[in-house]
């Protein structure tokens, strides 16, 4: 690879420096500590300070490659479609009649992806803090979970207009919660809880192996907490992937659990679905939102979807080699020439419409590439390995992969950096436990 070589190179002119400085040596500790405040901040600081911190990691990542000698880059082959969707951004950049614009968009493109390589890096050599990452953005999830159930019994006023009530009676209208994460939106919330929730599922597991009972407990009751503020966000995006959540957490955990307990484990398996659509079923707010989803046209909500969807569709088909450029403020401008009137959007609320609008036919194959290719990574490792910690680890990852995708069938909060850095962080996570397998 010859950006491997032209690292080799700078590595050998600066080993001196290398050698010499106490920061170089240690600066992977500084690398961990802007990690964890991009974790951290993303719960209350607006999105340029998330930014600011993700982009030190990048610059201490690019300063270690380039100073720190046998450091070099290795692409598996689910990011061989990653590097070809960012060379296609670039080129639908300078394609784009908005370009200033677009280069904000692609600017903040190249910091998410940039942040995944600088964890793939950190990862390769302190693999033993995979639990660290994960720990961190399941605490941070806790805190939120909690600050919304607090919100769930202040009867929050709506920031915005967030639900449909025109056919509700005002007992039947969920008091939306948000938490703490800017701007504040409750389909944002409702997608950074799901983006967390398999960690606290996950970490029931992996107490229970280490025979850490207490702390699985404590885990149990967090993921409890965590589905009922989901419920509470009122974020129908959310709802869904819960269920596409907790039906893979059933299927992998059959893997440990089918062969021995067979009956117990149906019996649970029963018992959970039972209690979550009794929740739906008779919890009157719960119930009442739940089925909106299916009310097409008769919910305003749905109905400005269908109208955003079409307008996008539009766009795409004048635009479907190169897009319209990355970034929301360059899709509103040309938005304004596709919509209905009195139906402005932000984005596509479909985070493939959106790729595909942004940067072309050729953008969304090498992304959903990607996305296949993971995907089917992981669940081979899933099903052959019998490391069950790593099994874990990359099961609590693909899950979270999955149902952040499967919530941006109907949103586009995937785009925001609370979700992006959590969603890298996963990928990165797969990706080094695959490389170690192959090492």
């Amino acid at each position: 690879m010859m950006f491997n070589k032209f690292l080799k190179f700078s590595q050998d002119k600066l080993s001196y420096c290398y050698n010499n400085s106490l920061f170089l040596q240690n600066i992977d500790k500084f690398v961990l500590l802007f990690i964890m405040l991009t974790f951290v901040g993303s719960t209350f600081m607006q999105s340029d300070s998330i930014g600011f911190f993700a982009l030190v990691v990048i610059f201490l990542t690019l300063v270690k490659l380039f100073t720190k000698p046998g450091e070099k880059i290795d692409l598996h082959n689910f990011e061989i479609w990653l590097v070809a969707y960012f060379m296609i951004v670039i080129i639908s950049l300078f394609g784009s009649t908005l370009f200033a614009a677009s280069l904000k968009g692609f600017f903040k493109t190249f910091i998410y992806i940039g942040f995944y390589f600088s964890l793939v890096q950190y990862l390769k050599s302190n693999n033993k803090h995979i639990p660290w990452f994960l720990g961190a953005i399941g605490l941070c999830v806790c805190a939120e979970s909690i600050f919304g159930f607090l919100q769930s019994f202040l009867h929050l006023e709506e920031i915005s207009t967030w639900q449909d009530t025109s056919n509700l009676n005002p007992e039947d209208v969920i008091s939306r919660v948000y938490g703490t994460l800017k701007p504040l939106n409750p389909n944002l919330f409702g997608g950074y809880l799901i983006a967390g929730f398999p960690i606290l599922l996950g970490s029931c597991f992996y107490f229970t192996r280490n025979k850490q009972y207490k702390r699985a407990i404590i885990s149990a009751l967090a993921s409890i907490l965590g589905i009922y503020t989901i419920f509470q966000t009122g974020c129908r995006g959310a709802y869904l992937a819960l269920m596409l959540i907790i039906g893979c957490t059933f299927l992998i955990s059959a893997k440990f659990f089918w062969n021995t307990y067979k009956k117990l484990y149906i019996t649970f398996i029963s018992s959970v679905a039972c209690l979550f659509f009794t929740a739906i079923t008779f919890v009157g707010a719960i119930r009442h939102r739940f089925l909106s989803i299916f009310s097409m046209r008769n919910d305003s909500s749905n109905s400005f979807r269908f109208n955003v969807y079409h307008s996008s569709l539009e766009m795409f088909k004048d635009n479907w080699l190169l897009g319209i450029g990355v970034g929301n403020k360059n899709f509103r401008e040309i938005y304004g020439l596709y919509m209905k009137t009195g139906f402005d959007a932000l984005s596509a609320y479909n985070i493939y419409l959106e790729t595909a609008v942004e940067s072309g036919i050729f953008a969304l194959i090498t992304f959903l590439g990607f996305l296949i290719t993971i995907s089917v990574n992981a669940v081979k490792y899933i099903l052959n390995s019998i490391d069950t910690e790593k099994i874990i680890y990359i099961s609590i990852s693909i899950v979270a992969i999955w149902a952040i995708m499967f919530h941006g069938l109907v949103d586009t909060i995937y785009f925001r950096p609370q979700l992006q850095f959590v969603f890298w962080t996963y990928v990165a996570i797969i990706s080094t436990i695959l490389k170690d397998k192959n090492a």
